[in-house]
C-alpha cells in the first residue's frame, strides 16, 4: 500500500470524476492563457507607439495608428471578458469537484467502517477515526479546491510563456529559463522532505482528538474525580505535541518560497540585463523587450507561490493517505447472500460446538452446546468473564466463531445476510445508548417507520410511558447526547421499548434491568414476563429475580456450561446458582 503514491490512488478511486476533473483542467488552463496575454497587448502597444505605421498590427494590413490603439483596446477588452469567463468556470467546477469528491469520500469511508469488525472500533479511538473522516477529508477538498488548479496554472504558465521567450528571443530564453531545473529538483526534494512531517502532523491531530472526544464524553466522570487539572494538563502536552509538529512542518515548507524566488531572480536578472544590452545593440524591439519584463513577472509570482501550493498537496496526500489506509482495512466479517425470515425462527436455534477466543490461546468459550426452541426463554448466570455477553455477540455475529456454530432455521447463521439476522432480533443491553433527538425518535430507531400508537404501545409495555408524558415535551422531549438529561433507569426503559416496537422474532436481554431501581424493577419484570410469553428469549442477567421465569437457565464459568435446569431445578441441586441466589436474597451472610 505505501509503494503506490496517494495522488495514484486517488486518481484510481475516483474514474467517475475524471471527465469533469478534464474539463476544469481546460477551463483553467485557457484562464491561464489568457492572463498571460495582457503583457503581450502592452508589447504591441509599446511597439505600436514607437513604431507606428511600422509596427506589428501594420503587417497584418493595420496602418492607421488610431486604429491599431482601436484595436488593441478591442482586444484587451476580449482577452480580460474571457479571462474573467473562464476564471468563473473553473473556480464553479473545481469547487464543486472538490465538494462531490469530499462527500463521496467521506460517504464510502463512513459505509466501509459500518462493515467493518466490531473489535476494529475497540481497537481504534474515536477521536483518530473522526478525524479522519472530518478534518483530513476536509484537508484533501481543500486541495482540490485551491491546488489543483494552482499547479495547472503554474505548468501552463511555464510552457506557455516559455514558448513566447523562444519566439521573441531564443538565447535570452535558454538563460532565463536555465534556473527551472534547479526549480523541479528542489520542489521533488522538498516533497520527500515534508511528507514525513505531514503524517506527524495528522497523527498528532487525531490523537488530540480522541483525548477531546473522550474528555467531553467522560466530564462527570472528570468532576466527580476532581481531575480537571490533570486532564488540563494532558490535552496540554498533547495540544503542544500538535503545536510542535506543525511548527516543524511550517519551517521546511516556509524557506521553500524564498529559495524558489532567488533561484527565479537569476533568470528575471538575464532577462533584464541581457534583454536591455540586446535592445542597445538593436537586436531585439523595445515593444518585445517589454513583453520579456513583464512576462518574466508574471512566471515570477506564481512559482513564488508553488511553496504554497504544495505545502497544500503535501497536507492533502497525508490526510488522503490516512483515508486510504481506512478504505483499505479488510472486512473480517464476510457477509452471507441468504434472506432470513420470521419462518426459520420456528425452528431451534441452535449452539453447537460453539468455542471463541478474542485473541490466540486465550479462550472465553469452550464447546457450548445449546438448542433455544421456538417461544422458550432461556438465560445465561453466572460470574464477571464467564463468556455470557460474548454469546449474544456471536449470535448478532458482532465476531465470528472460532469453532463450532449457530444454527437459526438449520442453517449456519454465517450464510445469512448480517442485516437480515439483526433485523430479525430486538436487542436490550446493559450499556444504553441514546441519540440526540427526541424519545420519540429514540424508540422508533431502526423501526422508523411504526406508527405514533406503536411508539405509545411499547412504551407501555416497557413502563416508560408514564415518565414519558411527565417530561417537559412528552414524547417530542429532546433528550441530549447519550440520552444525558434521562436517568439511567429512564434510558434503560427506554431501550426496551426500542426493541419491543420492533416485534422482532428473537428478544435479546443483556443485563436488561441493570440500571433500574428495586421498584421499576418489578414492574419491568412482569411486562418482561408478558412479553416473552410464548416468544423466543434469551437473557443475561445478575440479578437472579430478572430470569427466575425462563424455561433453562444455564450456568456459565471460565466459559464452559457447569449447570442448566430451571430456576426450581438448580435451587434443589444446591450447586453453582443456588450458592449465587443464597447471596443475593442474604440467605447466606
Amino acid at each position: 500500500m505505501s509503494d503506490i503514491s496517494p495522488i495514484s490512488s486517488l486518481w484510481s478511486y475516483f474514474k467517475t470524476k475524471r471527465k469533469k476533473a478534464y474539463k476544469a483542467s481546460v477551463y483553467s488552463v485557457l484562464n491561464k492563457i489568457f492572463d498571460i496575454a495582457p503583457p503581450l497587448l502592452i508589447g504591441l502597444a509599446v511597439d505600436t507607439v514607437v513604431k507606428k505605421e511600422s509596427s506589428f498590427l501594420a503587417d497584418y494590413g493595420i496602418t492607421n495608428h488610431l486604429h491599431q490603439i482601436y484595436t488593441l483596446g478591442f482586444l484587451t477588452f476580449l482577452i480580460w471578458a474571457l479571462e474573467s469567463f473562464f476564471e468563473f468556470l473553473y473556480k464553479v467546477n473545481w469547487r464543486n469537484i472538490a465538494q462531490e469528491v469530499q462527500h463521496a469520500f467521506r460517504m464510502d469511508a463512513y459505509k466501509h467502517l459500518q462493515s467493518l469488525h466490531i473489535s476494529f472500533f475497540e481497537d481504534q479511538n474515536t477521536g483518530n477515526l473522526t478525524t479522519i473522516m472530518n478534518d483530513d477529508i476536509n484537508q484533501l477538498e481543500r486541495f482540490l479546491d485551491i491546488g489543483a488548479n494552482d499547479i495547472l496554472q503554474v505548468a501552463t504558465t511555464v510552457i506557455t510563456i516559455g514558448v513566447i521567450f523562444f519566439i521573441i528571443s531564443p538565447t535570452i530564453a535558454a538563460l532565463s529559463f536555465l534556473p527551472m531545473p534547479f526549480i523541479l529538483w528542489g520542489s521533488i526534494y522538498f516533497q520527500k522532505k515534508i511528507a514525513p512531517k505531514y503524517k506527524n502532523v495528522r497523527e498528532e491531530s487525531g490523537l488530540l482528538a480522541s483525548i477531546l472526544v473522550n474528555n467531553l464524553a467522560g466530564m462527570a466522570t472528570i468532576k466527580s474525580y476532581v481531575a480537571e487539572g490533570f486532564e488540563y494538563q494532558r490535552i496540554e502536552k498533547q495540544s503542544h505535541r500538535f503545536s510542535q509538529a506543525n511548527k516543524e512542518a511550517i519551517v521546511l515548507s516556509s524557506s521553500f518560497s524564498p529559495m524558489i524566488r532567488m533561484v527565479i531572480l537569476c533568470g528575471f536578472l538575464f532577462t533584464l540585463v541581457l534583454g536591455g544590452i540586446h535592445v542597445f545593440e538593436g537586436k531585439l524591439g523595445v515593444g518585445s523587450y517589454s513583453v520579456l519584463i513583464f512576462l518574466v513577472q508574471r512566471l515570477l509570482w506564481p512559482l513564488t507561490r508553488l511553496g504554497e501550493t504544495f505545502d497544500l498537496y503535501q497536507r492533502a496526500m497525508a490526510s488522503t493517505q490516512r483515508i486510504l489506509n481506512l478504505l483499505k482495512t479488510p472486512i473480517a466479517i464476510n457477509d452471507g447472500d441468504l434472506g432470513l425470515t420470521k419462518d426459520a425462527f420456528n425452528q431451534p436455534i441452535v449452539f453447537k460446538d460453539v468455542s471463541f477466543s478474542y485473541e490466540e490461546g486465550f479462550e472465553i468459550l469452550k464447546a457450548i452446546n445449546i438448542a433455544v426452541n421456538p417461544g422458550e426463554t432461556i438465560a445465561f448466570v453466572g460470574t464477571t468473564g464467564s463468556g455470557k455477553s460474548t454469546l449474544l455477540k456471536l449470535l448478532l455475529r458482532f465476531y465470528d466463531i472460532s469453532e463450532g456454530a449457530i444454527h437459526i432455521g438449520g442453517k449456519n447463521i454465517k450464510n445469512y445476510e448480517q442485516a437480515q439476522l439483526r433485523s430479525n432480533i430486538g436487542v436490550v443491553s446493559q450499556d444504553t445508548y441514546l441519540f440526540h433527538g427526541t424519545v420519540k425518535e429514540n424508540i422508533s430507531y431502526g423501526s422508523f417507520n411504526v406508527s405514533e400508537a406503536d411508539i405509545i404501545e411499547a412504551a407501555k409495555g416497557a413502563e416508560a410511558h408514564e415518565f414519558i408524558l411527565d417530561l417537559p415535551q412528552g414524547y417530542e422531549t429532546v433528550v441530549g447526547e447519550r440520552g444525558q438529561k434521562l436517568s439511567g433507569g429512564q434510558r434503560q426503559r427506554i431501550s426496551i421499548a426500542r426493541a419491543m416496537v420492533k416485534k422482532p422474532s428473537l428478544y435479546i436481554f443483556d443485563e436488561a434491568t441493570s440500571a433500574i431501581d428495586n421498584e421499576t424493577e418489578a414492574a419491568i419484570q412482569k411486562s418482561l414476563l408478558s412479553l416473552t410469553k410464548n416468544q423466543t428469549s434469551i437473557m443475561v442477567a445478575h440479578r437472579l429475580s430478572t430470569i427466575k421465569h425462563a424455561d433453562t437457565i444455564y450456568v456459565l464459568e471460565a466459559g464452559s456450561i457447569k449447570e442448566s435446569g430451571t430456576h426450581d431445578e438448580l435451587i434443589k441441586a444446591c450447586g453453582a446458582y443456588a450458592g449465587l441466589w443464597a447471596v443475593q436474597t442474604g440467605a447466606i451472610k
